[in-house]
């Protein structure tokens, strides 16, 4: 019986390669200032395989300084997975939040290397969102988080440019 299920696991095939090349370049730790409708802040990021490069974690920090007139700023935390799911040729992410949001990414097919946009699966209610983060000559990764209310075009929510440490 031993011996039936070793031929049997020697006959499956190889596992697919990963579709990991075009978020490479994100893998790393990360620093960086940004500004938006939140205000001026600083935060980092990690990008990190788990589960034999089954899943690529991102895991996110920013504060924010209080405005005008507030005595606390702002301080959120995410957590996004992104992962392929059989069968289906694009990459896809999972993103929480501590303000308990969640959001169900695609990977866009990336147009030119060392750069990565996620948008809201089609067909979800609500507001559509983008991630997107692209890397300059520099080394530097700029990320812009977009927001887009039904039937209106994507407005930039925040913005921040990452250096790896």
């Amino acid at each position: 019986m031993v011996l039936a299920a070793s031929a049997a696991l020697a006959q499956a095939p190889a596992p697919a390669a990963q579709p990991w090349t075009p978020l490479q370049f994100l893998v790393g730790t990360w620093e960086g200032v940004g500004s938006g409708a939140p205000g001026e802040g600083r935060g980092g990021c990690t990008f990190a395989f788990e589960l034999n490069q089954k899943i690529l974690v991102r895991k996110n920090w920013a504060e924010y300084a209080p405005k005008p007139g507030e005595v606390q700023g702002v301080s959120h935390q995410d957590l996004m997975i992104i992962y392929a799911e059989p069968g289906e040729p694009r990459l896809k992410a999972i993103y929480f939040d501590m303000e308990s949001h969640v959001i169900h990414y695609v990977l866009q097919t990336p147009a030119q290397p060392n750069r990565a946009v996620f948008e809201s699966e089609p067909g979800t209610k609500g507001p559509h969102f983008r991630l997107s983060y692209e890397m300059n000559a520099d080394g530097r990764v700029l990320n812009i988080f977009s927001m887009a209310m039904p039937g209106q075009d994507f407005k930039e929510y925040t913005r921040g440019r990452l250096v790896k440490k």
